[in-house]
């Protein structure tokens, strides 16, 4: 029988793990291991980057009607200067939160996940799959040291 009490005192931690990008090697310091460390997200953490997917289509609605009640000429320069939306998808919008999220080494910003989406897009997709495994494995429970057996 699932030992709830048990269960809600014990302490969690992410998982983490490597993702190799020998592909990366240029941006890391001579000699170092080409490596982005990731870690799981909890729960509210995959929550925010499910609703990205829902803000990528509200964006593209919002924008829609802007321009729609103007002039084609600018309604051209509103998209010009807020971006088209319909060249990210939901999946991508949902990853970008997530590679910013779960990069623990090194950090990632927006500015950076959009980049490396762009240029590197299948380390990118390595990146938030590794993500996603471990979101999907769930956190470890940390066990306690054990005792020294000395008083």
């Amino acid at each position: 029988m699932f030992d709830a009490k048990r269960f809600l005192n014990m302490p969690f931690t992410a998982r983490e793990d490597d993702v190799r990008v020998p592909d990366l090697r240029d941006f890391f310091p001579e000699g170092e291991e080409p490596v982005w460390r990731v870690r799981g997200l909890t729960g509210q953490e995959l929550g925010v980057a499910i609703h990205a997917a829902e803000r990528n289509k509200n964006a593209e609605a919002i924008l829609d009607g802007i321009a729609s009640s103007v002039s084609s000429r600018k309604a051209d320069a509103i998209r010009k200067l807020l971006g088209e939306r319909g060249d990210v998808t939901d999946d991508v919008a949902r990853r970008l939160e997530m590679f910013v999220m779960g990069s623990v080494t090194p950090e990632a910003d927006m500015q950076l996940a959009v980049k490396m989406c762009r240029v590197y897009p299948i380390e990118f997709l390595q990146i938030t799959n590794a993500v996603n495994k471990l979101t999907g494995m769930g956190q470890v429970a940390k066990k306690k040291p054990p005792s020294s057996g000395t008083t």
